[in-house]
């Protein structure tokens, strides 16, 4: 997450704001304002689609959002922090990534305690195995280009991973840093009367030394409405290094969804390439293959290409193009120009 200092007038704002609530505190808090907004022209055909789309698009290499966060110094190096995030369409004005999100802080929604002992927060949370899968990969969070998010989480795209890139109702763990190592643990009670098999929980490593970063995340997702299947374990390793001519990144996933034993293996390839001070060429590849005991599941392949350029240090604009192929199906090719800007 890019940090963006508040423009003048955002602290005075929130100021005001706790003070007309009759705020008691005993130090003054924080509050910044901060988010992104993204979209793209496109032509968009994937491999099972029988007619091409075109379409202005929300998000495109980032989906767009906006977010409040702050917090408060309560005294021998203790801090109570949040943070409110909510997901919009800047193509039609509408909130939330689509109508099925909530109509209020899509994005994230929590509170929780900093310290010497890390982070330990409750409420809504990007998913840390969402968060691990951006960083070894050249397409970042895109749920538009990233042919490893695609094929992990766009249901369009035939997803493997079971779950949204954002849990509700969890306890989220992170540590303070152990070295070059970081660790995240999250957990959600799932908040079914009777029924503690719908918990979900994930732990999650990175690993970040000069050119060099990893991870190694492991989530298991149960549910009480997903077809076919009751919940899913996944696991995602990959690392990502900066040769200096270029960045090369690459990953492994697997899945196993419970009771139908329908199981996947995701294998991504990728590469940055700067060109020139300020725009890079960005390559991925993504190949899952399907073991299900019931059925012979084609292989599915994408691959994505495109140029960022950046116009300032928070607006870029790009040209992406997405190839998309099941076998036994004819291939997709989906094309677009986008511009993000960061405020």
């Amino acid at each position: 997450m890019n940090h963006i200092p508040p423009r003048l007038g955002v602290r005075l704002l929130a100021g005001l704001l706790l003070a007309g609530c009759g705020a008691g505190a005993a130090a003054p808090a924080e509050v910044q304002v901060y988010g992104l907004i993204g979209t793209f022209a496109g032509s968009i055909k994937r491999s099972d689609s029988i007619a091409r789309t075109q379409q202005i698009g929300s998000g495109g290499l980032t989906t767009s959002y906006l977010g409040f966060r702050g917090g408060e110094e309560l005294g021998d190096g203790l801090r109570a922090v949040f943070q409110l995030e909510t997901f919009f369409q800047p193509d039609n004005g509408g909130a939330g990534r689509s109508a099925a999100d909530p109509s209020g802080f899509s994005r994230s929604g929590w509170v929780g305690l900093q310290g010497a002992f890390g982070q330990l927060t409750m409420g809504r949370h990007t998913s840390p195995y969402y968060v691990s899968m951006q960083v070894i990969n050249p397409f970042g969070s895109s749920v538009a280009f990233s042919p490893l998010v695609v094929q992990s989480y766009v249901a369009s795209f035939s997803n493997t991973v079971i779950g949204d890139t954002v849990w509700n109702n969890a306890v989220q763990y992170v540590t303070p840093a152990l070295g070059d190592v970081s660790v995240t643990a999250i957990y959600a009670p799932g908040e079914v009367a009777g029924d503690s098999s719908v918990r979900n929980y994930g732990l999650h490593l990175r690993y970040k030394h000069g050119a060099l970063a990893a991870i190694l995340s492991g989530q298991r997702v149960r549910t009480a409405a997903v077809a076919p299947s009751t919940g899913q374990d996944a696991w995602l390793a990959g690392m990502s290094y900066d040769f200096g001519p270029a960045k090369l990144y690459g990953s492994a996933q697997t899945t196993n969804n419970a009771v139908t034993a329908i199981k996947s293996r995701t294998y991504q390839a990728g590469a940055s390439v700067p060109v020139t001070p300020t725009g890079s060429i960005l390559f991925s590849w993504a190949r899952t293959g399907i073991d299900n005991p019931r059925a012979v599941v084609p292989t599915h392949n994408t691959a994505g290409l495109g140029y960022d350029y950046y116009l300032s240090k928070r607006t870029d604009v790009y040209a992406t193009y997405l190839y998309d192929r099941i076998n036994g199906r004819a291939s997709g090719n989906s094309y677009a120009l986008g511009i993000r800007h960061l405020f």
